[in-house]
This record gives structure tokens, sequence and C-alpha cells, in this order.
């Protein structure tokens, strides 16, 4: 297995093979605050921006919140540990979805991407990803 320093694999086909996408539970929202991330609340994702920060949060956090949003999101996490300079592996899952008709939102962790697609888009991006992996299985 090819690896950087973190333990993440760069080989396109062992990742796309070996990549289990998972559905997390819930609602997820992209919405925007000025300055710091709000007592009470709990975002997966902070990207601090010059126009303030994006905060990718539970949907019911946002609603009590008062938080203003315009796409619900499902969150799928692809269990396969690629490494940050693995390249084509975005590529891939990104074109599989957008022949379909998805879009998809990226997040890469240290660990893991996390992919953000329309709610109501959950269960189809979850049968392509699946399809994907298995098409590149030996």
């Amino acid at each position: 297995m090819s690896t950087d320093d973190g333990g993440g694999e760069r080989d396109l086909r062992v990742l796309l093979g070996s990549m289990e996408p998972e559905l997390n539970s819930g609602s997820w929202v992209f919405t925007t605050v000025a300055g710091p991330v709000p007592d009470g609340l709990d975002p997966v994702v902070t990207v601090a921006e010059a126009e303030g920060t994006t905060l990718v949060l539970p949907r019911a956090q946002a609603d009590a919140a008062g938080l203003a949003y315009d796409f619900v999101a499902a969150w799928i996490t692809l269990r396969v540990h690629s490494a940050l300079d693995a390249v084509g592996l975005t590529a891939a899952f990104a074109n599989r979805l957008a022949d379909l008709g998805m879009s998809c939102n990226v997040v890469a962790g240290f660990f893991h991407d996390h992919l953000f697609v329309a709610e109501a888009d959950a269960e189809r991006a979850m049968h392509a990803l699946r399809a994907l992996a298995h098409e590149h299985r030996p």
C-alpha cells in the first residue's frame, strides 16, 4: 500500500475499490454567521471566509438558532483513508454523481472525505458510490 506519513492511501484503484460510503443520520445544512461559532451550535464543518464563517450543522440546530439556509443535505462519509495528496478520488466520485444529475459538496478531513448531497438524492448517491467501489474491486 502506498501511503503518506499519515497512513493515507494514494493509489486511485485501491481507493475506489476499498471505499465504503456510510450515510450519516440526520439532515444537514450550510449556513453562515459573522464571527465565531455561536454558543449552542455544534457544526461538523467550519470554514472561515472573508464574508463570514460557514457552518455545516444539523438542520434542527439551525432552525432553533433562527439561521437561514437554502440547501438541506445528506452527509455521506467515504470510509477509506485517502492521502490528502491522492489524485483522482474526488474527480471520480464527483463525476459519477454529476453524470446522474447530483450535486456534491466535498469536505476533506484528515482521514476521510465527506460528501454533502441533496437530501432527496441520498439513496441514489449511496447506490452510485457503492457501484463505483464495486467496479474497482479485484
